[in-house]
């Protein structure tokens, strides 16, 4: 019945993407609701990086590390468009973890997880430039690794994109109001965005609502206590470029933390993040000014000239949903993921999976684990088949790139090194046959035009202009206000409710 599935994944972000796309690739009848947009909270506020972890290895959390580097290299190899390889320069700084202990976790970090397609830790002489001409003089050597760059949200967009394509049913702005277990099924009372509720019936239930986690269990288990969670607040930074080359910093704090340097959108610095205890509502969050002092006082430690909160252009904040383990520190809580798994006194009936913590690295794995914690069958597949757009080898990249510069030479070159970057091999679903930008419909400014809106909408689940402008792009940096606000009209006014029949 077309009320009736397998499973019903709760929640829109990495976990509940990865899930939907690994059960409907195993042949389940899967649907996915998520309250907002999807990647709408804590998956678009991440570091977006795609690493082991190096600081787990001091608290100890070697198969965390171990499975996070193993999945590096997978993600980048189904996802080479919004995957890429990045070097992460760590200058070593006398009083702070001494020159053994690092080549030792550096070490483990090039060994632990079979590395194959990025480069070995090296040294560095940080007076050589670049270095020499952005960091302060007492730093004199340190380490360049490897570790990736990923796009967050559209790394969420494509696994539910491809979810769709294999049968999922993936609804956007509905909310799940209600659970109630009966003896061969869970029932579920669903609200979408016009207030209507609906009643679905699903064999078993994830809960993959993130820092609402709680929340969804105390619907589904009324009469239980519900306190799983850590919130822990983590926000960042983004200035004017502050430094020339491709790498990355990872700077040591002399609180035991660290914070990244992160070259952004070409002409930006991704600075932070933070590890701030959270409580109230975890919606539309902000960076604290103290926030952001920690930021720029941590990163002052290095730098040669110093930022400030004001030399900002943005920020952003999101609040990651970690499993209460009672450390005794924000920092060293575990990022690794937690299962708790509901079901009747007798073993029998349907099942709810709840899910705690987890990181973006490793949310294919997880999607496994869930699956199989749940006994569904059928073999493993996500892990070398590509997510869309991303079906060429990484070694590939600049000669894909290449040929779609010389298929649309009448396109910016700019504006199809972006393109390619966000949609991979899927760029002809924009640009299609069309010969001239003026083909394009309506221009908004740098190289967004209407075929893109469009497509975003038919195929890609965005409904609002921050859907585009905020998360499936970063267009909120490179657009005037008036080009954003004309995004804004576009949807306001345009009768586009046809894209989402084709």
């Amino acid at each position: 019945m077309e009320n009736e599935f397998d499973l019903l994944v709760i929640g829109g972000g990495i976990n509940g993407a990865g899930i939907a796309r690994d059960a409907a690739g195993r042949g389940l009848k899967v649907c996915l609701v998520e309250k907002d947009d999807l990647a709408g909270h804590t998956s678009s506020s991440s570091t977006k990086l795609v690493h082991g972890g190096l600081r787990y290895l001091e608290h100890f959390e070697f198969r965390l590390v171990r499975e996070s580097l193993i999945e590096r290299e997978r993600l980048l190899a189904i996802a080479p468009h919004i995957i890429w390889p990045l070097r992460f320069v760590l200058p070593h700084d006398k009083g702070l973890r001494p020159k053994w202990m690092l080549r030792l976790g550096l070490f483990l970090y090039d060994n632990l997880g079979g590395r194959k397609l990025l480069p070995a830790t090296r040294n560095v002489n940080l007076r050589n430039a670049p270095h020499g001409d952005f960091l302060q003089d007492r730093l004199t050597r340190g380490f360049e690794y490897s570790d990736c760059w990923v796009e967050d949200s559209r790394l969420v967009v494509l696994n539910c994109m491809d979810a769709k394509a294999r049968g999922a049913d993936i609804r956007t702005r509905t909310e799940c109001t209600g659970l109630e277990r009966r003896a061969d099924a869970w029932v579920a009372q669903l609200r979408d965005e016009t207030g209507e509720t609906k009643s679905i019936f699903a064999k078993n239930v994830v809960n993959a609502a993130g820092p609402w986690v709680d929340t969804v269990l105390g619907r589904a288990l009324p009469e239980e206590a519900h306190q799983n969670l850590r919130l822990v607040k983590g926000s960042h930074l983004i200035f004017p470029r502050l430094f020339e080359g491709d790498h990355c910093y990872i700077f040591q704090n002399r609180d035991d933390r660290i914070i990244f340097a992160i070259p952004y959108e070409g002409n930006f610095t991704l600075v932070g993040t933070t590890d701030q205890l959270f409580t109230g509502d975890p919606s539309g969050i902000d960076i604290s000014p103290e926030e952001a002092a920690y930021i720029c006082d941590a990163a002052n430690e290095y730098l040669r000239t110093s930022v400030s909160p004001d030399q900002a252009v943005a920020s952003y904040a999101g609040v990651r949903p970690l499993y209460e383990n009672n450390a005794a520190s924000n920092s060293t809580v575990t990022r690794d993921y937690q299962f708790e798994v509901e079901q009747s006194d007798d073993g029998s009936g349907p099942k709810l999976l709840s899910i705690f913590g987890g990181k973006l690295t490793t949310y294919r794995k997880l999607a496994e684990h869930a699956l199989k914690e749940l006994g569904f069958g059928g073999d493993s597949w996500t892990a070398d088949t590509a997510l869309p757009g991303g079906d060429f080898p990484v070694i590939d990249a600049e000669k894909r790139l290449s040929e779609l510069q010389k298929r649309y030479d009448w396109f910016p070159a700019d504006g199809i090194g972006r393109l390619f970057r966000a949609y991979g091999t899927g760029v002809p679903h924009i640009l299609g046959g069309a010969k001239a930008t003026d083909q394009l419909g309506k221009h908004f400014g740098g190289n967004l035009y209407e075929a893109e809106l469009e497509y975003l909408i038919r195929s890609e689940f965005a409904r609002s202009a921050d859907d585009v402008l905020l998360r499936r792009s970063k267009f909120y940096l490179h657009l005037s206000d008036a080009e954003q606000e004309s995004v804004r009209d576009w949807f306001d006014k345009t009768d586009w409710s046809h894209l989402l029949e084709e």
